[in-house]
């Protein structure tokens, strides 16, 4: 059986991720491919750290990948402080802090949850009094939730942490390079990043970064490999004070040997998406902090604009609203996903429908990265007001790009950047 040539459709994607992948990570990862201890490699290695630490905007010792999906990252760190029966609470305000909770269990945590209503976030004085209650270990919170398109305020509730000593953890994925986060000035102890959405690397690596807080921690679990040669010495072990940490490929101590000067080979490092970070990461440093945020909200501005001209309505307080996701309320009597169908194979544009009690109510359009340009805004627009039509919905029809239009004229040079 003879297979043709992978030829994939070109899309544009607006999704809140993935996105697309700026065209510069992609020469990158076709540079060729050297051993994970040659030190031209190891010298990647290093720069990769210190322009994390700039984009996370922290003087840590420890920031680094992880091999894996955001998803590997979020279980590395949490695994790696959790023992069994540590008290943990996750203030919850959409799809990923059920996640947050899941991985805690699965990790043996006592898990203590609050909720509010998804499309809102939190009062920070709400969490704190809630941390005051529990005296929880940890604080775990999203911090840009994209099943809602929500931004949770962070700083006093960092703030609280560090004066209670309790660890905060944070879910930085859907906002890491797309709008400020602070891990120093908000006492963030260990954070969370992805490749697959603003900082426009395909998927497959989990930036995280943590302080010698959470460090203290992963050292007094460390695994003392020597004197373990039998499955009871292995049981004795677990059942230890500091049992050891339960996962080898997610064991942040092992990924210290790894990342630090000694090199002790735990894994296979992903070369060609080291690449790609490195160069995604290099992108956004040249563009600089400040001017990226202000590009997301430049033509995040415009999108709305559109919409809105068009006669759509957004989901959410837009008081909390993440700049990198705008979420929109299904018309009453259109079938969404219809719609998501029609702008896939009529326009090869991709927006997201969303989950749980928002699935069918809601489109999600992402606005992140190299995605976030103004090309790619007007093109969603128009095709979403001819789909729109066709399904027999009655739109303000013209309005919309000759509002996105008048947003861009409001600033006649676009920020730096896209």
């Amino acid at each position: 059986m003879t297979y043709s040539d992978l030829n994939t459709p070109l899309r544009t994607i607006m999704t809140p991720g993935p996105v697309e992948v700026d065209p510069r990570v992609l020469r990158a990862m076709s540079t060729p491919v050297v051993g994970q201890f040659d030190p031209a490699f190891t010298k990647i290695m290093n720069e990769v750290m210190e322009m994390l630490r700039h984009i996370f905007q922290t003087k840590n010792k420890w920031a680094f990948p992880v091999d894996g999906t955001s998803r590997s990252g979020m279980e590395a760190l949490l695994c790696s402080i959790i023992e069994p029966g540590d008290k943990i609470l996750v203030p919850i305000f959409g799809r990923f802090g059920y996640l947050l909770t899941e991985i805690c269990e699965r990790h043996g945590a006592e898990v203590h949850t609050m909720e509010c209503t998804w499309g809102d976030v939190f009062d920070p004085a709400d969490v704190i009094k809630e941390i005051k209650r529990v005296h929880p270990k940890i604080v775990a919170l999203v911090h840009g939730e994209t099943s809602t398109g929500r931004l949770q305020p962070l700083e006093k509730i960092g703030a609280a942490c560090r004066e209670m000593n309790v660890l905060f953890t944070v879910d930085g994925v859907a906002s890491i390079g797309g709008t400020d986060l602070k891990v120093d000035e908000w006492f963030i102890d260990g954070l969370v990043g992805g490749t697959q959405k603003c900082l426009s690397v395909p998927s497959g690596m989990a930036p995280i970064t943590y302080n010698e807080r959470i460090e203290e921690i992963i050292t007094a679990r460390k695994k003392v490999e020597r004197g373990i040669s039998t499955a009871e010495d292995r049981k004795q072990e677990l059942e230890r004070d500091h049992p050891i940490i339960r996962s080898n490929y997610l064991d942040l101590s092992m990924l210290q040997d790894y990342w630090s000067s000694r090199r002790l080979n735990h894994h296979t490092e992903a070369t060609t998406m080291l690449y790609a970070l490195r160069e995604g990461l290099r992108i956004v440093l040249e563009e600089g902090l400040e001017n990226r945020f202000n590009r997301h909200k430049f033509h995040e501005n415009a999108l709305v604009s559109g919409l809105e001209a068009m006669g759509l309505t957004l989901f959410g307080s837009p008081s909390c609203k993440l700049p990198t996701v705008t979420c929109v309320n299904i018309p009453e009597g259109v079938d969404g996903e219809s719609v998501r169908q029609m702008l896939l194979q009529e326009f090869g544009i991709e927006i997201a429908s969303s989950f749980g009690p928002l699935q069918g109510k809601i489109w999600r359009i992402g606005t992140m990265g190299y995605s976030c340009r103004k090309e790619n805004i007007l093109f969603t627009l128009g095709a979403l007001e001819a789909v729109l039509i066709r399904h027999g919905v009655r739109v303000h029809t013209g309005r919309a790009l000759q509002a996105a239009l008048d947003s861009y004229s409001l600033i006649h040079r676009e920020p730096v950047g896209q």
